[in-house]
């Protein structure tokens, strides 16, 4: 196989790998890791470890890295529904893990920060994967929290 096919075949497969599905910093695009950091939810030494988009990784994205817990709702066509929020682990208060949020929801982490503001880390996935993702979040926030 030629380079030139290699890198296009790796684009094809990093491009559907993880539509509508979870994934990890390894199979998210360097676009789709710049496009998170230039919305302030990423730092360059900050490594992402479960992503969820319950669309477009440009308009929605729920994901938890080494520090933080983060989601966004980007609307291209009114700015004003645009939501960015995130939770550094020292900064939240607790997690609840919501498997069954209704039949037109997804489940979802409840993040509750100290000042008790809340967001919610939607993900979708078979039980396993729900529940991997699930309890890798709150490992993660164990660890960090302080």
């Amino acid at each position: 196989m030629t380079i030139r096919k290699l890198f296009i075949f790796s684009i094809i497969i990093s491009t559907i790998a993880c539509k509508n599905r979870i994934c990890t910093s390894q199979t998210l695009s360097n676009s789709d890791i710049k496009f998170i950091q230039s919305l302030k939810l990423l730092d360059t030494n900050e490594n992402i470890i479960q992503f969820y988009s319950e669309y477009k990784k440009k308009n929605a994205g729920n994901f938890f890295t080494d520090k933080r817990m983060a989601t966004y709702w980007i609307d291209p066509h009114n700015r004003s529904k645009d939501n960015v929020s995130f939770a550094f682990y020292p900064d939240i208060k607790s997690v609840d893990t919501i498997y069954y949020a209704g039949l037109t929801y997804c489940p979802y982490l409840l993040v509750t920060k100290n000042d008790n503001t809340q967001f919610k880390v939607l993900v979708e996935g078979s039980k396993k994967e729900l529940k991997t993702f699930f309890e890798t979040a709150l490992n993660e926030w164990q660890q960090h929290k302080k």
